[in-house]
């Protein structure tokens, strides 16, 4: 299969990929659930490209994968289960390279609403600028500067409080 050229609109919608794939993860809380994001995203920015203008093919593309993502909250049950004997060949991830403080990030992050968490993740992680992540997920920019403020507060609270450790004095 020939790779498309970067100046072409499918070279540009490939380049964005491993921001695409970094921003899906975080929103879904998954990897699985966030591929299955990605590729309905993709899926759904090849099909609908004669929309796009020419102006901001990334804020475009973010913009869609959020709309995805909430209408797709919103049409499923919030957590689906899985019977255990039915779970018996799924393979268990690779370890972290710290468990502890890899899952106090993933719950300090996971503690946050979505709105909190997709701002953060875009500033932070993906380096937008607080116009670009304004533009994409359709919000004041005074509104992005709240939550990221809001979320690196309550990160910084929950990676806080989980440091405690309480002991008990001796008798």
């Amino acid at each position: 299969m020939k790779t498309p050229a970067p100046e072409s609109f499918e070279g540009q919608v490939l380049a964005l990929l491993p921001s695409l794939r970094r921003y899906s993860r975080s929103l879904a809380r998954s990897d699985a659930d966030g591929e299955d994001l990605l590729q309905d995203c993709v899926e759904k920015v090849l099909a609908r490209r004669g929309q796009w203008r020419g102006l901001n093919l990334r804020g475009w593309v973010l913009t869609i994968m959020t709309n995805l993502y909430r209408n797709g909250r919103r049409g499923r049950a919030r957590d689906a289960l899985v019977e255990l004997d039915a779970a018996g060949d799924i393979a268990a991830p690779e370890p972290p390279a710290d468990p502890l403080e890899r899952a106090r990030l993933d719950n300090a992050l996971n503690s946050l609403s979505e709105e909190h968490r997709a701002v953060l993740m875009l500033v932070v992680i993906e380096g937008y600028t607080y116009s670009e992540v304004a533009a994409s997920l359709d919000i004041p920019i005074g509104t992005v500067m709240s939550r990221l403020s809001r979320a690196r507060q309550r990160v910084a609270e929950r990676l806080k409080a989980d440091n405690v450790i309480t002991l008990r004095r001796p008798k």
